[in-house]
């Protein structure tokens, strides 16, 4: 019995042993893969381990999880966040493992949970520039949101094929007319393509997108074998000015070996591209090497590299280029660089950079700076803001010439991570001035002149149409002074500004010119009860009309103050006298010249005749009804207190309008 059981209990160690060998050894082909960059055969190899680890074996759990969670962080997995939460857990020795997190939670945007982690982070490494970006972004996350930019974008569905990656287009020349981006797609129905060991997904190729006679893109095509081969992986290009010599980037790929990825020439002659020639950058041909972008002008080629002296993950490089070779290499140094990645260089023209960054302050993932080169050295770097960027990774932008529109890619909205060609555009600001000439009644008045002179040298007229409706297109910047005018009619100025507007808007100002035949009731003038004294109330329209004289500067005019029938006759005119001459009083305070003003007091001896604006109003008044005492009387009491506060009113009346003039 006794031989017995030791024979069982031989049996379980020797059961024991040989699992922790073969988990060792499963372990081993999966850091194997790892090491070589083989993420997404690395992370389903790890998945199979980690649930057949002792619990009791932390510290081989927590390298199993990390190891599978850095996988899927680097494949764009949503698993990530699980994976170093398993690893935390399982108490994993490196704090890295809590920055790692914060990322992939930010990248989700769970900006509570990432600060937090971000946090515990800067416990262990208080100068991390990762965490203290990622810190800065979280605080700041809520507010970028609401300052969302002019900028359109929509996604592409025509370039797009589901469930597999389209990225990084590229336009071949400023005609705009040809776009090249990289697919992972099924270019082949009946020949099923082998899954890439990196991202799971079959190797990139290169597609050419074109425009019909109609200027309407066209289903994108497989550039020919003399771009894309059946082993290697294609992608991320940059053209000419030209648009007759191609850089791209080419990653080749062998069984159980890392050869890095190369950047690749191809000319063009006619529609034919020439078989591609490896660009020379680092004198150690180990290096990798990819993301070109040329500049403008041809000589300096910028790229991406992990080479070593950088300033962590992947860094932006330049260099001139100079028949096939590469010299005087730079790193653009930490305004560009991060201790993260920095990929997916676009220059243009005015030398202006675009590239992508996980480094820098962001949203989440990659997202799209724009790099403004300075005078006095060095860059302003911003970040291109919502809707461009969003919480996943955003890169690859391309520009139609000098024009502010053209594509990206982003990952946003994928479950599965899958990256997509969006459009964006940068509609033009415009500024519109509109708006209605009348008189003081609102009857319109056609054939009225609209002025504008600006700052910026325009000088516009125009001519209110039938309806009295006027519009001027305004430029940005602008300030603007406008006078509307009308024979029979007095002016009247006004300003506008276009300064520091950064949207588009629609400016409406309506012009109400008084006649300079008839007397013009001013509104909104109000007098202590029974008294001469100007209420504060009166300041709105008293200062309208400040700016009628100062508008017409060559007219002179006579103020009439007039009552209602109620009461003596000569206490209201003695009344009246003393309002007309108190608004008098007023305007000369305001510096307006006494010899151009009159004062007159009516009493109740000028009653309002009934026009057409009038009679409108009031279904009880007739036009050209004389609202004296015999027709009030006759009236209804409510009626009556409305009529005589009619009468009670302070008008002005042209007198002259030759001023000054002679």
């Amino acid at each position: 019995m006794r031989q017995k059981l030791s024979y069982f209990i031989f049996l379980i160690i020797a059961a024991t042993l040989l699992q922790s060998c073969s988990i060792k050894a499963r372990i081993k082909a999966a850091d194997k893969r790892y090491d070589i960059g083989e993420y997404f055969v690395a992370a389903d190899l790890y998945k199979r381990i980690f649930s057949k680890i002792p619990l009791k074996d932390k510290p081989t759990r927590s390298h199993v999880a990390f190891r599978q969670a850095e996988c899927y962080r680097f494949i764009n997995s949503s698993r990530a966040e699980q994976a170093y939460n398993n690893a935390i857990r399982n108490l994993y020795s490196d704090s890295i493992v809590y920055l790692r997190l914060a990322q992939v939670q930010q990248r989700q945007g769970k900006y509570g949970d990432a600060r937090k982690n971000y946090g515990i982070y800067l416990q262990k490494d208080s100068v991390s520039l990762l965490a203290k970006n990622g810190i800065l972004a979280c605080d700041q996350v809520a507010n970028w949101r609401k300052e969302q930019n002019r900028y359109s974008v929509r996604k592409m569905d025509l370039f797009n094929v589901r469930n597999t990656d389209n990225f990084s287009p590229a336009y071949v020349s400023n005609d705009g007319d040809a776009l090249i981006f990289t697919s992972s797609r099924q270019f082949n129905k009946k020949v099923a393509l082998k899954n890439n060991t990196i991202t799971g997904l079959p190797n990139n190729n290169m597609y050419m997108a074109r425009k019909n006679a109609a200027s309407k893109w066209e289903k994108p095509f497989i550039m020919g074998e003399e771009i894309n081969t059946v082993s290697d992986d294609e992608g991320v290009c940059s053209f000419s000015f030209d648009g007759k010599m191609m850089f791209f980037t080419r990653s080749r790929q062998i069984l159980d070996a890392d050869l890095g990825t190369e950047i690749c020439s191809s000319n063009r002659a006619g529609g034919t591209w020439s078989a591609p020639q490896k660009i020379k950058v680092f004198k150690d041909s180990t290096i990798s090497v990819a993301h070109p972008a040329i500049s403008p002008d041809g000589t300096t080629l910028y790229f991406v590299s992990d080479a070593p002296k950088g300033l962590g993950g992947k860094d932006i490089w330049k260099a001139t280029l100079d028949k096939g070779e590469c010299k005087f290499i730079e790193n653009l140094g930490p305004q560009i660089n991060t201790p993260g990645d920095e990929m997916f260089p676009t220059v243009r023209e005015d030398g202006s950079l675009y590239f992508s960054s996980n480094g820098h302050p962001g949203y989440g993932g990659l997202d799209i700076f724009k790099a403004t080169p300075l005078k006095e050295g060095g860059w302003d770097v911003k970040n291109m803001g919502n809707p461009i960027n969003s919480t996943a990774d955003d890169f690859g932008m391309t520009f139609l010439g000098k024009m502010e529109t053209g594509f990206f890619t982003s990952n946003r909205g994928e479950a599965k991570g899958y990256d997509a060609i969006w459009s964006f555009d940068l509609p033009d600001l415009a500024y519109v001035l509109e708006g209605k000439v009348t008189d003081e009644k609102g009857n319109i008045i056609p054939d009225a002149t609209v002025r504008l002179v600006s700052n910026t040298g325009v000088n516009a007229r125009v001519q209110s149409k039938k309806d009295g409706t006027y519009r001027i297109k305004l430029d940005k910047d602008m300030d603007c002074v406008l006078l509307a005018t009308a024979r029979g009619y007095l002016n009247q100025q006004n300003k506008l500004t276009t300064q520091g507007l950064t949207t588009s808007k629609s400016f409406t100002i309506n012009f109400k010119l008084s006649s300079i035949s008839k007397s013009i009731e001013l509104q909104n003038i109000f007098y202590e009860f029974g008294k001469w004294d100007l209420t504060p109330a009166s300041e709105a329209g008293l200062q309208v009309l400040v700016k009628i004289l100062k508008d017409n500067p060559n007219i002179t005019i006579e103020l009439s103050s007039n009552t209602d029938y109620v009461g003596n006759n000569d206490a209201n005119k003695i009344l009246s006298e003393k309002r007309a001459k108190s608004v008098v009083d007023y305007l000369i305070l305001k510096g307006i010249a006494a010899d151009r003003l009159t004062s007159v007091g009516n009493g109740e001896e000028k009653p309002v005749v009934v026009d057409a604006a009038l009679a409108a109003k009031y279904k009880y008044l007739k036009e050209n009804d004389v609202l004296d005492e015999e027709f009030v009387t006759k009236l209804a009491p409510d009626q009556q207190e409305v009529v005589n506060q009619i009468n009670r009113r302070t008008e002005f009346r042209v007198l002259k309008t030759t001023y000054k003039l002679y």
